[in-house]
């Protein structure tokens, strides 16, 4: 498994009005844009903003199911040391947007966040 990165499509509706993007989701589609190796190397699915959000409810359960999260595969070893990490069904995940930014700086070698 690689590390699952999941972002609120941007576009959406909440309530009356233009349309919303998700600034914290933005900053990682940016970070791809950027760095296209980090594409080819983790899982990147792009959500519906409704809830229930039922692709991150199978992995995470309803309680999960902010955006940006990063889900890390089976094995995330030391790119993880003093990061927040959380846990739910089995997985481990990293949903705060700094601590992701530094995971993936980590294990992938793009440059961390300032």
């Amino acid at each position: 498994m690689n590390d699952t990165l999941f972002l609120l499509a941007a576009g959406f509706h909440d309530g009356d009005g233009d349309p919303y993007y998700c600034p914290h989701c933005t900053i990682f589609e940016g970070l791809l844009s950027l760095f296209p190796s980090l594409a080819s190397q983790i899982d990147v699915h792009r959500i519906a903003f409704p809830r229930p959000r039922a692709e991150l409810v199978e992995w995470l359960g309803e309680e999960n199911q902010s955006c940006p999260v990063l889900i890390l595969s089976s094995s995330p070893a030391a790119q993880a040391d003093g990061l927040k990490i959380k846990e739910a069904k089995g997985r481990r995940f990293i949903d705060e947007p700094e601590d992701i930014g530094n995971y993936l700086s980590r294990k992938y070698g793009i440059p961390r966040p300032h």
